[in-house]
């Protein structure tokens, strides 16, 4: 539980960074969709961001006591490994004579719908940012 300003600040960073990396990962996974619609057999796959954005949440709150690698060499602590999340097939709303899943136009507003908050995701950040270094220049 952050109590001082630094820790909020570090919070609300880390926060955002995994959201980022989240959304980064379900752009691939729709992308993925999408470059396969024709492909006989193909089984379109998704995951819920909601429930990841938590796993991740908690588990860096998890980590925040481990050590630090402080060289690329050193070994992470056990459980400090972000984990992807847990990709589940998508069920299809029409079937398709080959057995491929991917309703195209799901994906695609999926995929649009991903992309505007992942830049929404960015832009918040940049504010953040902008306004921690207005404060530090004290301007």
């Amino acid at each position: 539980m952050p109590t001082t300003p630094i820790d909020r600040m570090t919070a609300t960073l880390d926060f955002q960074a995994a959201a980022l990396g989240l959304q980064a990962q379900r752009a691939k996974v729709l992308a993925s969709n999408i470059a396969n619609a024709d492909t006989p057999n193909y089984q379109a796959k998704d995951f819920e961001f909601g429930q990841a954005l938590s796993q991740a949440t908690q588990a860096a709150i998890g980590n925040a006591s481990a050590p630090a690698r402080t060289h690329p060499a050193h070994l992470s602590a056990p459980g400090t490994a972000a984990a992807a999340p847990a990709l589940q097939y998508r069920q299809p709303l029409q079937s398709a004579l080959d057995g491929n899943t991917v309703d195209l136009d799901t994906e695609r507003a999926a995929f649009a719908e991903n992309s505007i908050r992942y830049e929404a995701t960015l832009r918040f950040l940049n504010g953040q940012i902008k306004t921690m270094l207005t404060a530090i220049n004290g301007q």
